[in-house]
C-alpha cells in the first residue's frame, strides 16, 4: 500500500450529507488488504458491527469474514454501501445480514441482536463502531440539538446495544468499541465529538471491570486520521486535500489498516487483554 508523503494527500472533495457515501469518494477507501488469508481466528463466531456499511465498519466485517465469522451489520440509510459490504463478506465465504436503522434508537439495538440470534443462533462479538461528527469553529456554535445527537449516536447507542447483547454473550465473548485519537489529543473543531469519544474510553474501561468475572472482554480502538466517508461528509474540500498530512507517517490511514486491531481484540489472541485501547494513528504518541 503506497505511503504518500506530500502535504496534499487526497484529491479535494466534499459531500453535503451525513452519513457520507463510500461510493462517492475518490479514491474509495481500501476495505481489505490484497491477499489477506485468514487463519480461523474467529471461526464459527457471529458478530454485530454497527456502521458496517462503509469505512472502518466494512473493513472489520470483511476481515472478520476472512477469519471465519458471520456478521450482522447495522447502518443508517446508505443502502448501496451496505449491499457492497454484504457482497464482500459473502465473497469471503461467510454470511452477512444488513439492517437499516438509527443506532441511537434503543429498539434498533434490539433488532440487531434479535437478527443475529434468529439468523445465526448465537452472538460472540459486538463492535460498537457507528459515529457522527459535525465541525464547528466555536463551542458557541454547537447547538443543544447537535450536542445531544452526537452523544446519542456515539455513546448512548453503545449502552443500548451492549445491554441488548449481554443476555446472549457467553464466556469468551468480546466487545470492541471505536474511540478516536481526539479523545486523547483533543480537537478544537470537534469538541462534542472528541468529548463523546472520551466518554467511550471511560465506558470501555468501566465496562471491562464489570464484565471481567463473566469472562467477557471489553476493549477499544482509537483510530487517527482514517480515510472514511465521515471525512468528506464533515470537512471542506481544502481540509480533505491535506487530511492525514500532520501525523508522522504524513498520510491518512486506510480502513484495511485498522481492521486487524479489531480482529486481534475479538480473538483469543487477546485473551489476557481487557479495558485497553489500541492506537492505529499513523505514529502519533498520545500516551493513552
Amino acid at each position: 500500500m503506497a505511503q504518500q508523503q506530500s502535504s496534499k494527500t487526497l484529491p479535494p472533495q466534499q459531500q453535503d450529507r451525513q452519513p457520507g457515501r463510500q461510493t462517492e469518494m475518490t479514491p474509495e477507501p481500501t476495505s481489505e488488504r490484497p491477499g489477506y488469508v485468514g487463519s480461523g481466528k474467529l471461526a464459527g463466531r457471529v458478530a454485530i458491527v454497527t456502521g458496517g456499511d462503509s469505512g472502518i465498519g466494512r473493513a472489520v466485517a470483511v476481515a472478520f469474514a476472512r477469519e471465519g465469522a458471520d456478521s450482522v451489520i447495522g447502518y443508517l440509510e446508505e443502502h448501496e454501501d451496505a449491499k457492497e459490504t454484504v457482497r464482500l463478506v459473502e465473497e469471503a465465504g461467510r454470511r452477512c445480514v444488513a439492517l437499516a436503522g438509527d443506532v441511537a434508537d434503543p429498539s434498533v439495538a434490539g433488532q440487531l441482536v434479535t437478527c443475529a440470534i434468529e439468523r445465526f443462533g448465537r452472538l460472540d462479538v459486538v463492535v460498537n463502531n457507528a459515529a457522527e461528527q459535525h465541525v464547528q469553529r466555536s463551542i458557541e456554535e454547537i447547538t443543544v440539538e447537535q450536542l445531544e445527537r452526537t452523544f446519542r449516536t456515539n455513546v448512548f447507542a453503545m449502552f443500548h446495544l451492549t445491554k441488548a447483547a449481554l443476555k446472549h454473550l457467553k464466556e469468551g465473548a468480546a466487545i470492541v468499541n471505536t474511540a478516536s485519537v481526539t479523545a486523547y489529543a483533543g480537537s478544537p473543531g470537534l469538541i462534542d465529538y472528541a468529548s463523546s469519544k472520551g466518554a467511550i474510553v471511560s465506558f470501555t474501561r468501566s465496562l471491562s471491570q464489570q464484565l471481567v468475572e463473566r469472562g467477557i472482554r471489553v476493549n477499544a480502538v482509537a483510530p487517527g486520521p482514517i480515510w472514511t466517508p465521515l471525512i468528506p461528509a464533515s470537512f471542506d474540500a481544502e481540509h480533505v486535500s491535506k487530511f492525514g498530512s500532520d501525523v508522522p507517517m504524513k498520510r491518512p490511514g486506510q480502513p484495511a489498516e485498522v481492521a486487524p486491531c479489531y480482529v486481534f481484540l475479538a480473538s483469543e489472541d487477546a485473551s489476557y487483554i481487557s479495558g485497553q485501547v489500541l492506537h492505529p494513528n499513523g505514529g502519533r504518541i498520545v500516551n493513552g
